[in-house]
């Protein structure tokens, strides 16, 4: 039994170098195919000497017209906030809503004025009464003058007749400069349109007190709505009256063809701007007013320029830089800027219609790279 074991051990062992180097022999190939697949996949190439991937957009031919917008407001041709100018009271009805389309004199809203109806008819009284005494003193002044002539009265005693007679129509006349005020203050009672129009706002509802100036309905006339602007000053001979303009409005997305109707002759010394005015005929009443609007105008005359994406260029003091591509190299180009609208640039016609201009990939651009160019259709 001994002799058997120690002979397995002997062979155990002379098994064992084997295993040993065999797994090494694996080891070792196993890291040389992987170094071989890590050199396989590095780039032996400089990546400055590989093409730069850049997106290029073709310039076109294009007639410009320099443009001005300028920001105003719609205004209504009239407004009125109507309210008691001369009275304090509370507020009885109001008869109108914001949309209603009011009559000129319509009653709008009145007033709850008893106190000042009974000062009134006070004032009235006193009038008639103080009207009656000086007709009594009148009649008798007149008797005392036609005594005088025969010696019956003094004339100190017809003076004083006279006097009195003057002074209760001066007291007269007082009373019915009163009553009249009094009679002006219960007109302003009862709230009438002061003109055709629609109702913008109601501001105060029945129960409420007013004071004179206090607003209660506000009155808005849109046959004819105005525009109103302010331009800067050098602008000031693009503006002059009978120049004809778009005016879009932003309220209901719409133009309207219009005509400057009046430009004020100095412009403002705070902003150094100058108001402008247009009138736009509404007589279905369609644009809403208290909203924003934006006065276009051409000035100049058309002139022949190259058009490219203004995201292709990028633009200093009137000039932009660009990069064109011609037989896959990158030129870096300065154009003189002639204008802009909306989206496009449009520049020089020193920069030819039909040139390859870099839209994406210019920042990475250097005068003289090669280029990658993938041509993109412009949207006009």
């Amino acid at each position: 039994m001994s002799g058997t074991t120690n002979g397995e051990q002997m062979k155990t062992r002379s098994k064992l170098p084997l295993a040993i180097g065999a797994g090494v022999a694996v080891i070792l190939a196993i890291g040389g195919l992987m170094m071989a697949r890590a050199q396989g996949r590095t780039n032996k190439v400089a990546l400055a000497s590989q093409p730069k991937p850049v997106t290029v957009v073709r310039a076109r031919a294009a007639m410009y017209r320099p443009t001005r917008n300028y920001v105003g407001t719609l205004q209504p041709w009239v407004q009125a906030k109507v309210g008691p100018q001369l009275v304090s009271a509370y507020v009885d009805t109001v008869l109108v809503r914001p949309g209603a389309v009011v009559k000129r004199g319509e009653v709008l809203a009145t007033l709850d004025c008893r106190d000042a109806s009974a000062s009134v008819k006070a004032i009235a009284a006193r009038a008639r009464a103080i009207d009656a005494h000086q007709q009594a003193i009148a009649h008798e002044a007149s008797r005392t003058q036609s005594l005088l002539d025969g010696g019956f009265v003094s004339p100190n005693e017809a003076e004083q007749k006279t006097s009195q007679s003057a002074s209760e129509e001066a007291q007269l006349e007082a009373e019915r400069a009163t009553l009249a005020r009094s009679s002006l203050q219960v007109s302003d009672c009862i709230l009438r349109a002061p003109f055709s129009g629609e109702v913008a706002q109601r501001m105060i509802d029945p129960g409420a007190y007013v004071r004179p100036g206090s607003a209660i309905v506000t009155i808005v006339d849109r046959g004819t709505v105005r525009m109103t602007a302010d331009a800067p000053e050098l602008d000031f001979d693009a503006i002059p009256p009978g120049t004809k303009v778009a005016v879009h409005v932003y309220a209901t997305n719409r133009d309207v063809p219009a005509t400057i109707t009046r430009r004020a002759p100095a412009a403002d010394p705070a902003t150094r701007t100058v108001h402008f005015e247009v009138d736009i005929p509404d007589p279905d009443r369609a644009i809403p007013v208290g909203t924003t609007g934006e006065v276009r105008l051409q000035v100049g005359e058309p002139i022949t320029t190259t058009e490219v994406p203004l995201y292709a260029a990028t633009v200093r003091n009137n000039r932009a830089n660009v990069f064109t591509v011609d037989h896959g190299v990158a030129h870096a180009r300065t154009v003189a800027v002639k204008g802009e609208s909306g989206g496009s640039l449009f520049l020089d016609p020193s920069l030819l219609a039909g040139a390859s201009v870099v839209t994406e990939g210019r920042a990475l651009l250097d005068e003289g790279d090669r280029v990658a160019a993938k041509e993109m259709v412009a949207q006009k």
